[in-house]
């Protein structure tokens, strides 16, 4: 896959304009801001009256958002937050609503290459997983001090990991050696607990379930969804609409119902009654959007579909 200029192309981006179709003068909120593609479209659309505000975790990719949205019309503003902080967004941000809200729960795509950030495998790198600088515990962390049991635990509830069990123990053997330090290492040893009949017609590198575990859990993602899930649809103005890309099947199910709990209040309505996937075409010019669904929820009226 050809990596695009901007390090990341963002998924369902035609989709997101069509569902979202935020008017002019609005107030747009980009929970997980990125590289800006989703916000750079976003902001063109609103024109010179309207304002973006939009929130990441990762600093480097503030800035470099901040940099490509130089030059678009209407005011935008950039925190560095998660979106489980929305509130405090908003409180700091001076507003009490929005016309939309975005999240894309995704990694950028220079995430996973950049050795600073320690996800991946395809090059030996320290073993890090943080988004956040303000997170203080590494994937290293939690290979090297996390219980046996505990670590089993979160392999298989995080990415319904089935050797959990094995690759934990496997893990717990070889730190007693040495500390696990480095991506490399640490695909090694997931890959040996595995073996060549565990991973038989796997079409996936079989530490990839273990490294997604590690990383959703060093970075709180569950719990900073549900937070996010909980905080938001009370955050959209009368016909506001709230859209969430996930990518995990654990990640859609807590969409899914969040958004149908909400439905059921009789004050939101649910625009997608199935999740929207990418077109043919996108996915063969972005293999990683295949597993991308994206789900709409509009408060009060009018709640018209594109």
């Amino acid at each position: 896959m050809d990596i695009p200029i901007t390090g990341h192309e963002s998924v369902l981006l035609d989709e997101v304009m069509s569902w979202l179709a935020p008017p002019a003068r609005a107030t747009v909120i980009d929970c997980t801001i990125g590289r800006a593609g989703h916000s750079l479209a976003l902001a063109q659309h609103l024109g010179p009256h309207g304002l973006l505000i939009g929130l990441d975790v990762d600093p480097r990719n503030l800035e470099y958002a901040k940099a490509r949205l130089a030059e678009v019309e209407p005011q935008f503003r950039l925190f560095h937050a998660n979106f489980a902080e929305i509130q405090a967004v908003f409180a700091q941000a001076g507003i009490d609503s929005a016309d939309a809200i975005l999240a894309d729960l995704g990694l950028s795509t220079n995430q996973f290459l950049d050795p600073r950030y320690g996800m991946s495998f395809s090059s030996d790198m320290p073993l890090d997983m943080r988004l956040d600088p303000r997170i203080t515990q590494t994937a290293a962390d939690l290979v090297n001090k996390m219980p046996q049991e505990d670590l089993a635990n979160v392999l298989y509830n995080f990415a319904q990991e089935r050797y959990s069990r094995r690759i934990a123990r496997m893990i717990a053997d070889a730190r007693r050696v040495s500390p696990i330090k480095t991506t490399g290492r640490l695909a090694e040893i997931v890959r040996s607990a595995i073996g060549k009949s565990g991973a038989r017609g796997e079409k996936i590198d079989p530490a990839t379930r273990t490294f997604l575990a590690l990383r959703m859990a060093v970075n709180r993602e569950i719990e900073n969804l549900q937070t996010l899930l909980a905080t938001a649809p009370r955050l959209l103005k009368s016909g506001g609409r709230l859209a969430v890309i996930s990518f995990q099947s654990m990640e859609d199910r807590l969409v899914k119902q969040a958004f149908r709990s909400a439905a059921e209040s009789g004050s939101y309505e649910v625009l997608t009654k199935k999740p929207i996937g990418p077109a043919e075409a996108e996915i063969a010019r972005n293999p990683r959007s295949r597993s991308a669904k994206l789900r709409v929820l509009c408060r009060g009226e009018p709640c018209v579909r594109p």
